[in-house]
């Protein structure tokens, strides 16, 4: 028999007769940039939660691989036993972290190659996110655990296909219990003006897998946060779906496959006689508040204009003054010996940078299909077809280097729109579909969102969490 509890968002706790796996381990608020806290919010005790064979870590992003979680359980000897295994990807930051952070016995795992750990069979599933259409680079993976009686699989944030599926039914037969991928989340379209509608061939993809894995049951897996208070009305345009959403859903396109909405505190026990899922059970984790009306999908409901964070008037001074020195004396100079002008020159695009302070804003603006050599002007030139909005504050970060793209695109404070096109004679010209939108974008090109602003980004959390409880 396994028995799976959900802990809060991906992290599962899972434990055979002699085996407990942690996986993905976010266990504070806030998490991801401080943008986002677990949803429904949990009461989590954590001197009650089992010492652990394994910690299972399936890829880098943030609300998988906390730092702060990470370093707590370095920390505790109790949870994290001195023999206790680690699987991570073979992800060069995400082991570079761990080891910053001193954890010991790190195993680094590949697609569909298995790991004994006692009783159990831990298989790590293949993920289509680094093929290359894919906006992720990095190596992850689901998780398929068995122990010879019963299988589970957890499908974390991976992308599957039919291969992948086959490959896990040649393994394991019919999976027992499955913790599914449910909601198609759209962080980000908000910032960069694109649909916030449901995107319907990727929530179907969710759809097709359980239909083609065929469990004996389902639970919806992996998707338990929402954005903070402060930032609100983000939760209206990025969460399509929820767990009712998906299990309803679900009853329809696949009638024949069991399922049940799955919880922090709720535990399934599957065993070859079948499946029992006991709400809120666990001894160590509930539901604290069920907050999760704050996730009700209205995208065209009214949102705040974007405005500095930076509340202190003095700090507000400085920080104008690192933005105004930038775009008066350094941003011109930059926007010419980018590698992007000539596109921006074909394109005959007229783009602002409009800075928005504590109660107003100012733009500066470039005309880049006039003859003469572009210039920076102040105010507008009465045409925009590529804009940026941003706060002070997320700017002077940029410039300072103290934030990450990651940040910005996420938290209200930066918005962006093109409407691109060129006129030639007799004709209408516009640009590949298959550019993503922020390509022609002069603060992603200036502040490039690379593997080098990851790393800073992380090493922060390292430098502000190593060593305290």
């Amino acid at each position: 028999m396994i028995k799976t509890t959900l802990i809060g968002h991906a992290c599962l706790l899972v434990q055979s007769k002699e085996t407990t796996i942690l996986t993905d381990p976010v266990w504070f608020d806030y998490l991801w940039e401080e943008i986002n806290v677990l949803c429904p919010s949990i009461v989590l005790e954590k001197d009650k939660i089992p010492p652990v064979d394994v910690l299972n870590l399936s890829h880098r992003h943030q609300d998988h691989f906390d730092v702060r979680t990470l370093s707590y359980l370095v920390q505790d000897k109790r949870i994290l036993k001195p023999d206790s295994i680690v699987l991570a990807p073979k992800d060069d930051l995400l082991l570079d972290v761990l080891n910053e952070l001193e954890f010991k016995n790190i195993k680094i795992v590949s697609d569909f190659e298995p790991v004994h750990v006692n009783d159990v069979v831990i298989t790590p599933t293949a993920s289509l996110n680094q093929s290359s259409t894919a906006e992720d680079d990095f190596p992850e993976h689901g998780l398929l655990v068995s122990d010879g009686e019963v299988t589970i699989w957890n499908q974390v944030d991976s992308q599957v296909n039919p291969d992948i599926i086959q490959r896990i039914r040649e393994l394991h037969g019919q999976i027992d219990f499955f913790h599914s991928r449910f909601v198609p989340l759209l962080e980000g379209n908000f910032a960069y003006n694109k649909p916030l509608t449901l995107p319907i061939d990727e929530y179907c993809t969710f759809l097709n897998v359980v239909k083609a894995l065929g469990p004996k049951f389902v639970v919806p897996g992996s998707a338990a946060f929402r954005c903070r208070d402060e930032l609100n009305f983000l939760n209206q345009c990025t969460f399509p779906i929820t767990q009712d959403q998906f299990i309803g859903d679900l009853a329809s396109f696949c009638p024949e496959v069991p399922s049940a909405t799955f919880f922090s505190g709720d535990v399934a026990h599957i065993s070859a006689g079948g499946i029992r899922i006991d709400k809120q059970s666990s001894d160590f984790v509930r539901v604290d508040e069920d907050d999760s009306h704050r996730i009700i999908f209205k995208p065209n409901a009214e949102v705040p204009s974007i405005k500095t964070q930076t509340c202190d008037l003095e700090k507000y001074k400085k920080e104008m003054k690192v933005v105004n020195d930038f775009i008066e004396n350094s941003f011109l100079d930059l926007i010419l010996n980018s590698e992007l002008l000539s596109g921006w020159q074909h394109w005959q695009i007229v783009y602002q940078l409009e800075i928005f302070g504590q109660e107003e804003s100012q733009a500066w603006t470039i005309d880049f299909g006039q003859t003469d050599k572009p210039k920076l002007h102040k105010g507008d030139l009465g045409k925009i077809n590529l804009y940026e909005g941003i706060s002070s504050s997320e700017m002077c970060a940029l410039v300072e280097g103290t934030t990450s793209w990651d940040y910005v695109t996420l938290c209200g404070n930066y918005r962006t729109f093109n409407n691109i096109y060129r006129i030639t004679d007799g004709g209408f010209e516009l640009p590949p579909e298959d550019k993503s939108n922020y390509a022609l974008e002069p603060l992603m090109d200036i502040f490039p969102w690379d593997k080098d602003m990851d790393r800073r980004k992380f090493m922060r959390d390292v430098q502000r969490w190593k060593g305290k409880a």
